[in-house]
């Protein structure tokens, strides 16, 4: 990446830091919509014994570093968005999904993503290549 590019995305970082959550959670929703609304349903609620419910999850909404892990690395039938997305939009999504449907958790920062993208190996990655 060069450097004008580091420092776009840079500012483009402290314009989204500055921005009020309510801001930078409905971005996440475009996001939502292209990666998770598939199988998280539109609305946040599933489909039972398929894919859990977001709405009113205690992982949505609890620790960030649970989602965050799980959106990273996948779990069981869901792939991992490690190589997919940026931090800067996993933290987007996932706070959506942290005030979206009537969820009322804080919102998640990139920094955060980037401290758990580095440690580790997938929990299941057998799992996540059989779903698809």
């Amino acid at each position: 990446m060069s450097i004008v590019s580091r420092l776009a995305v840079g500012a483009f970082a402290l314009v989204l830091a500055a921005t009020p959550v309510a801001a930078f959670a409905a971005g996440g929703q475009s996001l939502f919509m292209d990666n998770c609304a598939a199988c998280h349903q539109p609305n946040g609620v599933g489909v039972a014994g398929a894919f859990p419910a977001l709405k009113g999850s205690k992982v949505a909404q609890g620790d960030p570093k649970e989602p965050i892990t799980r959106v990273l690395k996948g779990r069981g039938g869901m792939p991992s968005f490690q190589s997919e997305l940026t931090d800067l939009e996993i933290a987007t999504v996932l706070t959506y999904v942290r005030s979206a449907w009537g969820n009322k958790a804080g919102p998640v920062q990139a920094t955060q993503i980037a401290a758990l993208r580095s440690t580790g190996r997938r929990d299941n990655a057998k799992a996540s290549l059989l779903a698809h």
